[in-house]
Parts: structure tokens; C-alpha cells; sequence
């Protein structure tokens, strides 16, 4: 008896091996005729589906009545499958981008004024500095030359508008007593105001040298560790000079650093101020730095078709400029749902399924479970419908079953 159902379940098989095979033919060979014969094709589909349904119904029922006549063929024929339990948990899905640190507070040291020889240095590389130090000094001899010069023609005008004072006074008190004649009074006082305004440009004059001269002192701009040290005694250092790369001194301020990354235009619509991020910095020996995107970049690059976001990182001492860091931008998140592996979602003409097992009486079957999936992350697929927490769904062997299979765990 078992021999005989073994043979037609042998058969039975062969045929709808054979069945499905023409149906794949038919499908193929039918998109290449013409328009006419679609209905006749799409009637012999219906039909073979019919014929494919009768026969698994078939199949099922010879595998019961093997199963009543010989229990343990029966146990033995059962698919070995590894399962899961399904548990309700958040779901959170990931922009993923490659990026930089960078530092809100960098500053290259320049003189104020035209420049000149450098003549003291009076900080190192790696010295933390503060705003207003000083860093170093420039050759100021000519300046300070012209400062001597400037208070020496302040000196003698002051003499003469003095001394034409004096003059200006008598003329006065004698044109009081009707002494003299009124001429002398005013060209006296002529006198006194042009010396006057001598003085004025000249003491102008001086503080000009002196600010010249002030400009041979070159000052921090702002508080920060010296990053770059590429100056020497005796080089010119200008303003030109100290923008050049690696030519100059440069200060860097890690308190306030900040993360860097361009954002493909697909994402416009998913990325905004406000989102949460999460940097990883593999170098930092730390899981990751939790921030928000600070500031979202208005326009997109022609070239890389992009745009530019920025998330503040906290002061930390493994952080450093133009470290390499990963952006992951929260841009979906759902409370309280079903996540699958992605592999186990299958696709058919009716859409997306995977397979479940359930019970029936002594034994486990396989059953092919419609589902509406939504977002994929890290390895794990949404389930909007089809699935709930406490489903046991096939994680291994699902390929190769089919609606209604007896399974085992091998438990």
C-alpha cells in the first residue's frame, strides 16, 4: 500500500513538474504572438492554475493517508526548516552617508598691516593660546623711525604755536589800550591758527606711525590650540603668506566641531533641520555621538548633485578635524511593529509573501502568508500587514516549501 502511494505521489509530481514547465512556455512564447491569441493564453493559464491547485490538494491528501498508513515514512518525508518567533518592537531606518569633521572655530594668523621680516616667535605648535595673545613680532625699525620723526615735528610746532601764542596775546592787550593797529591783532591770531592746525596733522601723523608700528605685533584672534606652526625668524610673513597652505599659523578651536556630509538630491524630501543623527567615528573606540542636524544647505552642487549638512558634535579629545565620520540621518521611524529579514520575502504574481508554520492537529505546516511590506534597514523589512507579534515565520528552508507542507524543526 505504501509502495502504491509513494508511486502516485511519484507521478503526481512528475505531472506538475511537467504542468508548470508548459505554463512557463506558454507564458514565454505568448508575449512574442500576437495580441489576438492573449485571451486564449490568459483562459489556458486560468485553467492550468485550476489543474496546479487540484493537483496540490491531491498531493495533501495522499501525504494524510501515507501518513495514516505508515506514521513514520510520514515523519520522515516532513521538510526540515529552522523557524522565529515574531515580537512587536520599534522600527527605525537609517540615511547612511560618508563625511568629515570640521571645526566652527579656525583661524589663520595674519598681520594686520602689509607684513614684514619676522623677528620673535613666542608660542610653538600644540601651545593652547587666547584670544589677544601674542604671537609673534615683526621687524617695525622704519616704523619706529617714522613714529621719532612724527613726534619730533609734533615737538617743534608746539614751540611755534607757543611762541605765536605769546605774540597773538601781546598784540591783543596793546589793541586794548589802542596801541598798535588792528592788522597786527589778526595776522597774529592767523598765525596761531594756521600753527594750530599744523599741530593737529602732525600729532595725526603720529598716531598713524604708531599704529603702523603696533601693526609688527601680530595677536591670536581667537582661543584655540596651535595646530600649525610654518614660520620662521627671518621670513617675510603678509597677509598673502599666512592664507597659503602650509605656509602659515593656524589655530584650531575643538570646543566647537561639527559634522560634515553631502546629501544625494533624491533625499531632499527626507532630510530636514531638526533630524536626528547618530555619527560614528570607528577611530573614537565609541559606539557613536548623538546629535541633530544643525543646518541644511540651500542649494544643490551642480557637480555632485548635493547638498551640504551640518550636526554639532560634543568636545571630546579622539575628535579631530577632517576625521572621517559616517552620518546616519533618522528620516523613518514606527512604534510597536512587525520586522522580517529581508531574504525571506518572497515575491509571486500576487505580490509579497513569506511562509509561516502552524499547527494542524499532531503536526506542523507551511503556509504561504500574503504581507504589505514598508521600509529595509540593516538586514530587517517592515511589516504594515500580514504578520503579528507571536507568528512563526520560516527562516531557513523556505524556499524549497509549499502551501500546506508538513515541516519540522527537528526538535
Amino acid at each position: 500500500m505504501t509502495n502504491k502511494l509513494n508511486y502516485m505521489t511519484n507521478i503526481l509530481k512528475i505531472s506538475l513538474t511537467a504542468i508548470i514547465a508548459l505554463l512557463i512556455i506558454a507564458c514565454g512564447s505568448g508575449a512574442k504572438e500576437k495580441k489576438g491569441k492573449t485571451g486564449d493564453l490568459k483562459v489556458k493559464l486560468e485553467k492550468l492554475k485550476k489543474e496546479k491547485n487540484s493537483l496540490d490538494a491531491e498531493i495533501r491528501k495522499l501525504e494524510d493517508e501515507i501518513a495514516k498508513a505508515d506514521p513514520q515514512s510520514a515523519q520522515q518525508a516532513r521538510k526540515l526548516i529552522s523557524v522565529d518567533t515574531l515580537r512587536v518592537k520599534d522600527f527605525q531606518h537609517y540615511i547612511e552617508l560618508q563625511g568629515k569633521i570640521d571645526a566652527e572655530g579656525i583661524a589663520y594668523v595674519a598681520p594686520s598691516g602689509q607684513g614684514g621680516v619676522i623677528k620673535a616667535i613666542y608660542v610653538k605648535a600644540g601651545q593652547r593660546v587666547g584670544k589677544g595673545q601674542l604671537i609673534l613680532k615683526l621687524d617695525n625699525a622704519m616704523a619706529m623711525q617714522a613714529v621719532v620723526a612724527a613726534q619730533q615735528q609734533t615737538g617743534v610746532l608746539k614751540a611755534r604755536l607757543a611762541q605765536a601764542q605769546t605774540v597773538y596775546e601781546r598784540y591783543q592787550s596793546l589793541w586794548k589800550q589802542n596801541i598798535g593797529a588792528e592788522i597786527q591783532v589778526i595776522n597774529a591770531k592767523a598765525d596761531v591758527d594756521a600753527l594750530q592746525s599744523q599741530l593737529n596733522a602732525a600729532q595725526a601723523q603720529v598716531r598713524m606711525a604708531q599704529e603702523q608700528s603696533n601693526q609688527a605685533n601680530v595677536y591670536a584672534q581667537m582661543s584655540g590650540m596651535i595646530d600649525e606652526m610654518n614660520v620662521r625668524v627671518g621670513e617675510y610673513f603678509s597677509p598673502q603668506s599666512a592664507a597659503m597652505p602650509g605656509s602659515g599659523i593656524r589655530i584650531v578651536n575643538n570646543t566647537n566641531l561639527k559634522m560634515v556630509t553631502e546629501v544625494p538630491e533624491n533625499y531632499i524630501g527626507r532630510v530636514k533641520k531638526g533630524d536626528k543623527v547618530e555619527v560614528v567615528v570607528p577611530e573614537s573606540g565609541k559606539t557613536s555621538f548623538s546629535s541633530v542636524i544643525s543646518m541644511v544647505g540651500s542649494s544643490i552642487s551642480p557637480t555632485s548633485r548635493g547638498f551640504m549638512t551640518e550636526a554639532k558634535l560634543p568636545s571630546d579629545p579622539l575628535l579631530k578635524p577632517n576625521q572621517t565620520a559616517t552620518m546616519k540621518i533618522l528620516d523613518y521611524e514606527s512604534k510597536g511593529t512587525i520586522t522580517v529579514p529581508v531574504n525571506v520575502v518572497q515575491v509571486d504574481e500576487k505580490g509579497k509573501y513569506v511562509y509561516v508554520v502552524e499547527k494542524t492537529g499532531d503536526k506542523l505546516v507551511a503556509r504561504k502568508r500574503v504581507v504589505d511590506v514598508g521600509e529595509a534597514y540593516n538586514g530587517f523589512m517592515e511589516i504594515k500587514n500580514g504578520l503579528k507579534g507571536g507568528d512563526v515565520i520560516i527562516t531557513e528552508g523556505y524556499q524549497t516549501v509549499y502551501d500546506g507542507q508538513a515541516v519540522t524543526t527537528g526538535k
